[in-house]
């Protein structure tokens, strides 16, 4: 293994500085990165097995974001004593992560790739999780793995008509847009927002702003593999056997295309169609010669994905008919007009007893339940388990009625 270089640059984002450091830490990974957003640093690793596992035909990736406690000083003590299962923050933000990077890789590649990013100091005031997707880029593309086009993610926020870029859990709240954006130098690859009710003008313009600072960030990126001098791994992309494509093409697509069309069909009688061109086409080929009926399985897939983007880029149309244009929302009537709750009781959960409860006391009695419970989920300090003491002091209360 080539001893790796040490190198330690940042630039300019929104009004702070974003560090990247590598070759300081995890110098077994492929690619590691330390960076740095404010007091916000997250360790980003990368490992890409050297060989392809046997008859492997998808690429094995893993994406794995994790927020420790120790990240914000705290260490998980009484009952609960180790880090659980990743949270739904955490999950989410693996498919953050996941989502621009999975199409990036150079084709052929099948490798068994892992991606790990964790929180090794959070401050409360910047989210890391869009600081992970550009630490996932540099680690992935500071390394040997064939992740050729360099990722950013930007955050843009919305107050008083001004945009903000990587607003603080504060600045979010208030803002009126909420928007993530991934992309390499050439173009967006990845949209996620919330927002109250921006126009579409506002929307174009947050958009361009964001792309604008994750080209800036590619560049720099770029300008880091240069300066590291690092050598990609040689991927040979697959390839089909023109003979058979071109026969396949002449003989089948036209039944292909009418079997992928939705319009006049319902979708188990497409699917069904177009598994049994799959299976006919298979079947030209003998018996003996497996390899052959595999690389029929491979061209046949290949066209269908072809019909599919030439329908949809060119004939600017889908499967279904429909055009790509904006069309009304259907009406949808509620299937449940009104949701009850216990036979007899007053549907109203919470709240004052309605008049037509036949059962005053025990409605009054599930609210008050109800209301502890709600005050235990949400309160912080309540102990998650009662202690021995707490125990014992309900117990005194009980016997002195």
């Amino acid at each position: 293994m080539p001893v790796k270089k040490y190198l330690k640059e940042s630039i300019k984002l929104g009004d702070k500085d974003l560090t990247v450091e590598t070759g300081r830490v995890a110098k077994q990974a492929d690619g590691s990165v330390i960076i740095q957003y404010g007091d916000t640093m997250l360790l980003v690793a990368a490992v890409g097995a050297q060989t392809t596992r046997e008859g492997i035909d998808f690429f094995p990736l893993t994406v794995e974001y994790r927020e420790a406690n120790y990240a914000a000083g705290r260490i998980p003590g009484n009952y609960f004593r180790r880090e659980g299962r990743p949270t739904e923050k955490e999950t989410l933000t693996s498919r953050l992560i996941d989502r621009p990077c999975r199409p990036l890789f150079a084709e052929g590649y099948r490798n068994e790739t892992q991606v790990i990013a964790s929180v090794i100091s959070a401050d409360p005031d910047n989210n890391p999780d869009v600081i992970a997707i550009t630490g996932a880029s540099c680690a992935l593309y500071l390394s040997d793995i064939p992740f050729l086009n360099p990722i950013a993610g930007v955050r843009i926020g919305l107050i008083e008509g001004r945009y903000i870029i990587n607003p603080t859990y504060d600045e979010v709240r208030e803002s009126r847009l909420n928007l993530i954006v991934a992309g390499t130098e050439e173009a967006i690859v990845m949209v996620e927002a919330g927002s109250n009710e921006v126009s579409e003008e506002i929307m174009v313009e947050a958009l361009m702003l964001a792309h604008k600072e994750i080209n800036r960030l590619c560049r720099w990126q770029k300008e880091l593999y240069k300066a590291l001098d690092i050598q990609k791994r040689d991927v040979t992309p697959p390839e089909l056997n023109e003979e058979m494509l071109g026969e396949i093409q002449r003989n089948y697509t036209d039944r292909l295309r009418t079997s992928l069309d939705t319009t006049n069909q319902e979708k188990r009688d497409s699917y069904a169609g177009v598994d049994a061109l799959k299976k006919e086409v298979v079947e030209g080929y003998p018996e003996d010669e497996p390899e052959k009926r595999t690389m029929a399985k491979k061209v046949f897939d290949h066209l269908k994905e072809t019909i599919f983007r030439d329908d949809i880029l060119n004939n600017r149309r889908r499967p279904d008919g429909q055009c790509q244009s904006r069309r009304p929302a259907p009406e949808v009537r509620r299937a449940v007009e009104r949701q009850t709750g216990r036979a007899g009781h007053s549907p109203e959960r919470v709240g004052p007893r309605t008049a037509d409860c036949r059962f005053p006391r025990r409605c009054a009695r599930l609210r008050a339940v109800r209301t502890r419970r709600d005050h235990r989920a949400r309160s912080p300090c309540w102990p998650a388990r009662p202690s021995a003491r707490h125990g014992r002091r309900i117990r005194r209360r009980r016997r002195a009625r």
